[in-house]
């Protein structure tokens, strides 16, 4: 819609104030010849953006919280001092490109299929929930706006194949980061109907049942009687649900819920217990694992856009947090804790959707909110560093075996092709074929762009 007025160089200088461009002007000062409102153009550039043979297309966002550090992992430092280089060796993988650490070695049997960016960084505070925020939005929230995580931009943007929810977080959303800041992983100005729907259980218990598929906050809506349990309204018919006074009060996106509930298809993809048992010990009996499985599934079933948080919080578990010092571990304990675990996963999921033929067609984003300083500190660990880190990507279009990017000699900062947040995002919607300079209806219904002036999809991973 509008392509006429493609974007230029010249466009896309600044004017009549901050967040409008000539081009958008442009647009706006035609509409009424058009004969259209704004919401209506909204509407008509949103429902255009697709590209062709992209519409079927998924994500898998992995969001690696607690920070991994790209110098013991994906960017090791063999030459630089001990204290920089750490414990670990690199090791050779399927790709001539890129070795990576020795603690990965299922990654390194699978690395024709994923590629790495080493250059990753961004300016926000170095606590965790500052990074989370940009990492999953592509901004930093300022002036009181809240941006959409990139998943439920998708479930704006693309809305819903079928009657499972387009955005979906496993096992459920992150809990505190320590900077009391919002972490990201909502719907933002584009409302709670956008937030992701979380499953909210641990697949990986013997006796994983699949839960009731209705979002708790919209559970009050129902105004259930205290002893009245779920179970029974699902039962209910759709007829009768649909005849209540509080159905009337519901929007649709309710009822697409409701549908949810009552979808016998819907809830099987969320049945792990029609997985063969060999499949389930392939990706591993831990949480993690069986995350990766269900996120397997739930594309494969329809779902649009999945995030599996590979921990819950930094506090009250083992994660990538490797400070050294307790309740931390230290750059050792990721040998025997995290890795294992995290390892195995990820190369069953990526074989796992390469066997089925959906790699193509799905991206497997693996992101953190920051890496570690290079040198190691007094405890045996590594500190929080946004400026510099590293990220990788698989299927959804990206070329295998390749890496983006440099750091410096001791993986402090970008030496190379710099990657920030946007360029993240905006990599996500590319492959979901959306187009990164399209807009959403923002606060007060004004057009805002879904990446920032200057953001561009990382590019080398396609071509």
């Amino acid at each position: 819609m509008l392509d006429f007025l493609a974007d230029t160089p010249d466009d896309r200088a600044r004017i009549c104030g901050p967040g409008h461009t000539r081009r958008e002007f442009l647009q706006i000062g035609v509409l009424s010849a058009l004969g259209l409102s704004l919401p209506q153009y909204l509407r008509a550039e949103q429902s255009g953006k697709v590209k062709p043979g992209h519409d079927q297309r998924s994500c898998i966002m992995i969001f690696n919280l607690g920070g991994p550090s790209h110098i013991d992992l994906w960017d090791m430092k063999p030459e630089a001092p001990s204290e920089i280089r750490g414990p670990f060796k690199p090791i050779r993988t399927r790709s001539d490109a890129f070795e990576i650490s020795e603690l990965l070695p299922r990654h390194a049997a699978i690395a024709d299929k994923f590629s790495l960016v080493r250059s990753c960084h961004h300016d926000g505070a170095a606590v965790h929930d500052a990074g989370w925020q940009m990492m999953q939005t592509g901004r930093r929230f300022t002036g009181g706006i809240q941006t959409p995580h990139v998943g439920s931009v998708v479930s704006h943007l693309m809305g819903r194949k079928t009657d499972l929810p387009p955005f979906v977080v496993l096992p459920q959303l992150m809990g505190r980061g320590g900077g009391n800041l919002p972490n990201g992983q909502a719907g933002g100005f584009l409302g709670k109907a956008h937030d992701p729907f979380a499953l909210m259980a641990d697949p990986s218990v013997p006796n994983f049942k699949v839960p009731d598929l209705l979002p708790p906050d919209q559970m009050a809506a129902l105004r259930l009687e205290r002893r009245r349990t779920m179970r029974e309204v699902v039962d209910q018919t759709v007829k009768a649900f649909e005849a209540s006074e509080d159905a009337r009060l519901l929007d649709d996106h309710f009822h697409a819920a409701f549908r949810l509930m009552t979808s016998e298809k819907a809830r099987g993809a969320f049945d792990l217990a029609q997985e063969p048992e060999s499949v389930r010990d392939r990706y591993g009996r831990h949480r993690f694992g069986q995350c990766c499985l269900l996120a397997r599934r739930l594309v494969e079933h329809g779902v649009r856009f999945v995030t599996i948080n590979t921990f819950l919080t930094v506090f009250d578990e083992i994660t990538w947090d490797i400070h050294g010092s307790k309740p931390f571990t230290s750059i050792e304990g990721m040998k025997d804790i995290v890795c294992p675990m995290y390892d195995q996963a990820y190369s069953a999921l990526i074989e796992d959707l390469d066997q089925r033929g959906l790699l193509p067609d799905t991206l497997v984003a693996n992101l953190s909110e920051f890496g570690r300083t290079p040198k190691v500190n007094p405890a045996g660990g590594r500190d929080h560093w946004p400026q510099c880190f590293s990220a990788y990507f698989a299927g959804g279009g990206v070329k295998g075996g390749r890496v983006v990017g440099a750091s410096d000699p001791i993986g402090g900062f970008p030496a190379e092709r710099p990657v920030g947040p946007g360029d993240i995002v905006a990599t996500v919607f590319h492959s979901l074929g959306l187009h990164h300079g399209s807009h959403l209806p923002g606060p007060g219904g004004r057009p805002f762009p879904l990446t920032d002036l200057g953001t561009e999809p990382i590019r080398e991973l396609f071509a």
